[in-house]
């Protein structure tokens, strides 16, 4: 390992961060298993964020594009979010920048995974919804995903 103390958390930080965004709490923790102290874990994060190295707001916004993409909900990624450790005051607005219509993200991520076939019967559409609520969409969006295929027959 290299020097102890206060520059070696740093420097471990920095090479995590090289490889991609980290919260502050991710980053104490994986600093924490590598055998820092919090005392020495505690400056190099603050010294982090002070330069700019170290932002959670960035964090959460590369997040939100990444977990868009792979067709999550906002209730999802807002739970994701929060499990990291970023808070809610940082979480709302980085939903917000993605400029995301959710109702019409919950329409493709159902017409990705079934199809644009109407469900057939109450069984059928039950089973939608559940999976569109799992990847985190609220109700009255996976509501109006369900009326979207009613609208296009």
């Amino acid at each position: 390992m290299s020097e102890a103390g206060p520059a070696g958390a740093r420097d471990a930080a920095l090479r995590l961060l090289a490889r991609r965004e980290h919260t502050r709490r991710e980053l104490a923790q994986k600093l924490a298993r590598r055998g820092f102290a919090p005392d020495e874990v505690e400056p190099a994060l603050e010294a982090l964020a002070d330069e700019g190295l170290l932002d959670e707001t960035r964090f959460a916004e590369v997040f939100v594009r990444s977990r868009v993409e792979r067709g999550q909900g906002p209730v999802r990624i807002a739970q994701e979010l929060r499990q990291r450790g970023v808070p809610d005051e940082v979480i709302d607005p980085a939903l917000a920048a993605a400029d995301v219509d959710w109702h019409e993200q919950a329409r493709a991520v159902r017409r990705r995974r079934f199809g644009d076939a109407a469900p057939e019967g109450r069984k059928e559409l039950l089973r939608q919804a559940q999976f569109l609520q799992r990847r985190g969409f609220t109700a009255e969006q996976v509501r109006a995903a369900a009326a979207a295929v009613d609208e296009d027959e």
